[in-house]
């Protein structure tokens, strides 16, 4: 077997390409990021120098902290191209254009050291097309690695494979892409448009063309085509915007070129002139002067408007404000999507139009694109953020059905689906879940060595212990896992009760502990390990001034998390997507933290009027008072940690997370969302032999000297118009908690103390009216108010 990859190059600087250079980065792998030689320009590397700067400005972030920037080395296709040989792994990522690409394959050929992976990022020329008369030396080493935009947050990575691609190459490249980089590699045929873009211009072409055949507006399209199947919540108009109006059209005339006649795309893929003007005056999309939503005018008179598509209909591009369609079929379709495509109104047909035509067309591909029906719905799910894959929401309408309603739009069943007939295509038997496959067998759905998921687990188990709230699941050698399954898996008193079970049930029977939430079908970005405690509840609570209810859960929170802290065995918290308030808080109480590369934690609770109150505080301390790289004294680590919560401060990234020391240094990072489960079962094995629980912490605070400092700050803040009046009065409670209150300077402060404090300031601020208001602003709307 070859070494491992260890060193990457990236040839092309352009929005992919750059983003690419920028994971592997991510990974904490070296890679060169090459260009051309910009005519004119004293810098040489000024192509990729440049890209690399505006990773600053680029939102979503492609860097998942700034330090991951000085492991890439700008150069450019000139100077540096010898310096190929030095790479494990060569990513082409230029222009489409067959030419151009064959060139640089053969340049190099001539320079790379032997079995070292050779792959493009192309999404529209197959690997057979690239590789014709090309070194017979390169063949077994070349690949198509399809990448999706953009590339640090969509999961999916589309592996296509020649005839000459060696099993050597496909285990090394599929390995590091898999582990390191934390892609769901997809094995594709070398078709056009491979899986997800094959399925996916087709939903998106249909989709548009039939609004415009059926006279719906774009609001009304993107109500129906989005939520309500599982697809992204933009809709589909919303959807183009967001990838690139300017896109489309090139995927669009790859596919017409490469697809045989007979294929169905042909028939929706019509020149609509409504697209070509908005390309033709800069309305592209998100990154032009808007699409299908702008927005007009500034400030307060800023408002969202709307392309009409009537008006566009008649060859006239007219703008109007936004409206929020009521579409009956859409609310019922939450909890019965028959209900929406199965409507004989206009709603009805074109939710059906687009979907029945979807689901057809990829029944009708298999097993052309790919050999089972799992990785297909994988790649819809990782690369267009649906839901559901095609195949699982036949399995929810029911196959007979969609057969049936097929004929409606005299389309012909696919031979996989008349195979299946009343059948489903996924079914379990114990706890295997099995695929339904086109010679008509069933076999089960394989995951990657290394992978442990959850819902494996619990299908066919019994939960060792379970509430409405939480469960625990038991997941071998004598490890349990700990499951939120609350509303956004926000903490209450059920889940406090039944952590305290758990952590005696650990002692007197196993070994270690895991705290891990899976929702494996949020989006990019909307996971939640948890958002923190459930103030749903305190604020009913507070309706009734029932204060004694709401103290005695602070307690509670406090005293379950301690019990955390000092338990006789190892704990490990596995998260995922945002850890915030009590989600941050329990974390930061666990014997070791195994986190997805993508989690986001923070102390977040002065953003809704109040402070930390199940110990945050006291950690927090601890750590920026013994950290390697903090200054000595009191003052530091208060005034760190002071600016941090008050400012409600949270991690873009586990990486950040540990500069921000949410994490630990100790503290692991996984990449790919499948393997953290598996990881952090591993992580709390090793932990096991030896475990000795911490000792407190005893911490040096400043006491009411310190708050003098603190109280200046936030004075300055407020006289510039940062901070409102009700941010003085939160800042001030926190400062009184992180100074220790009334002590002395050269006392010594325990975290019971500290967390006294903390019950102290939660509820003089809970009984304030401008904490509540903020709380049920949050609740009501999703989003801070400033008071």
């Amino acid at each position: 077997m070859a070494s491992e990859i260890k060193s990457v190059a990236v040839i092309g600087a352009g929005v992919m390409g750059a983003a690419i250079a920028a994971h592997v980065a991510n990974a904490g792998i070296k890679v060169k990021l090459l260009d051309i030689v910009k005519p004119g320009s004293a810098d040489r590397n000024a192509i990729a120098r440049g890209a690399i700067e505006r990773f600053k400005k680029i939102e979503p972030a492609p860097l998942m902290s700034p330090k991951a920037a000085r492991l890439i080395t700008p150069g450019n296709t000139e100077d540096d191209f010898a310096g190929l040989a030095e790479c494990d792994w060569i990513v082409e990522a230029v222009i489409e254009r067959l030419d151009i690409k064959q060139a640089l394959y053969k340049r190099i050929a001539e320079v790379r050291k032997p079995g070292s992976v050779v792959s493009s990022n192309t999404s529209t020329i197959p690997l057979s097309e690239l590789m014709s008369d090309m070194p017979d030396t390169l063949k077994p080493d070349f690949v198509i690695t399809h990448f999706f935009n953009p590339p640090r947050y969509m999961r999916l990575l589309e592996l296509v494979t020649g005839p000459d691609t060696s099993a050597e190459t496909i285990g090394r490249i599929t390995k590091f892409c898999d582990v390191t980089l934390g892609k769901s590699v997809i094995s594709c045929r070398d078709t056009p448009g491979f899986i997800a873009n094959r399925i996916g211009t087709y939903w998106i072409q249909s989709a548009m063309v039939l609004a415009l055949d059926m006279g719906l507006e774009v609001e009304e399209a993107d109500a129906i085509m989005g939520k309500p199947m599982g697809f992204p919540s933009t809709g589909v108009f919303g959807l183009m915007d967001l990838v690139g109006i300017d896109l489309g059209p090139h995927v669009n005339a790859s596919l017409a070129r490469l697809l045989p006649k007979s294929d169905p795309f042909h028939a929706i893929n019509r020149d609509v002139s409504m697209i070509e003007k908005l390309i033709a005056e800069g309305y592209t999309g998100k990154k032009g002067k808007g699409g299908f939503y702008r927005s007009s005018g500034r400030g307060a008179d800023k408002v969202k408007e709307t392309l009409s598509l009537k008006a566009a209909a008649q060859g006239r591009l007219e703008w109007r404000a936004t409206v929020r369609p009521k579409i009956d079929e859409v609310k019922d379709a939450k909890k019965d999507l028959k209900k929406l495509v199965g409507a004989k109104s206009k709603p009805g047909q074109y939710a059906w139009g687009v979907l029945g035509r979807v689901l057809a067309y990829a029944a009708s591909l298999i097993p052309e694109i790919a050999d089972d029906i799992a990785s297909v719905d994988e790649a819809m799910r990782l690369g267009y953020t649906w839901k559901y894959g095609p195949f699982e929401l036949i399995d929810k309408l029911g196959a007979d059905w969609v057969s049936e309603k097929l004929a409606a739009l005299s389309i012909p069943v696919p031979p996989i689906l008349t195979r299946l007939g009343k059948g489903t295509f996924y079914k379990t038997e114990g706890s295997a879940l099995l695929q339904f496959c086109s010679d008509g067998t069933y076999r089960p759905v394989k995951r990657p060595d290394g992978v442990l998921l959850l819902e494996d687990v619990k299908r066919g188990a019994k939960p060792v212990l379970t509430n409405k709230s939480a469960s625990v699941w038991d997941i071998g050698d004598g490890v349990l896992c700990f499951e939120f399954h609350s509303i956004m898996n926000s903490l209450d008193g059920d889940i406090l009760a039944l952590l305290e079970k758990t952590i005696a049930l650990v002692q007197k029977s196993y070994k270690a502990l895991v705290i891990h939430s899976e929702d494996l079908r949020a989006g990019p970005g909307r996971e939640n390990f948890s958002v923190g405690a459930n103030l749903g509840l305190a604020v009913f609570a507070a309706n009734l001034r029932m204060w004694g209810k709401i103290e005695g859960s602070v307690k509670e929170g406090q005293k379950a998390y301690q019990a955390l802290r000092y338990a006789p065995f190892p704990v490990v918290g596995a998260p995922a997507g945002r850890a915030l308030g009590g989600g941050c808080e329990i974390l930061l109480h666990c014997s070791a933290v195994q986190a997805y590369a993508e989690t986001y934690m923070g102390l977040v609770e002065c953003g809704v009027g109040l402070v930390p109150g199940w110990g945050g505080c006291a950690t927090m301390l601890a750590r920026w008072q013994t950290a390697k790289d903090a200054p000595k004294g009191p003052m530091p680590a208060v005034a760190k940690v002071f600016e941090m919560v008050s400012t409600a401060k949270f991690s873009t990234s586990a990486a950040e997370a540990k500069d921000l020391k949410f994490l630990k240094p100790e503290d692991g990072i996984t990449m790919n969302r499948y393997r953290v489960l598996a990881d952090a079962k591993s992580r709390a094995l090793a932990l096991v032999s030896g475990y000795a629980k911490p000792e407190p912490a005893m911490l040096q605070l400043p006491g009411a000297s310190g708050r003098v400092g603190l109280g200046m700050a936030v004075e300055e803040f407020r006289k510039k118009g940062v901070a409102t009046p009700h941010d003085v009065t939160v800042a001030s409670h926190l400062a009184r908690v992180l100074t220790g209150g009334d002590v002395d300077i050269v006392d010594p402060v325990s975290e019971t103390d500290v967390m006294a404090l903390e019950r102290e300031a939660f509820m003089a601020l809970f009984r304030t009216r401008e904490s509540q208001a903020r709380i049920k602003h949050i609740l009501d709307t999703g989003r801070p108010l400033r008071n």
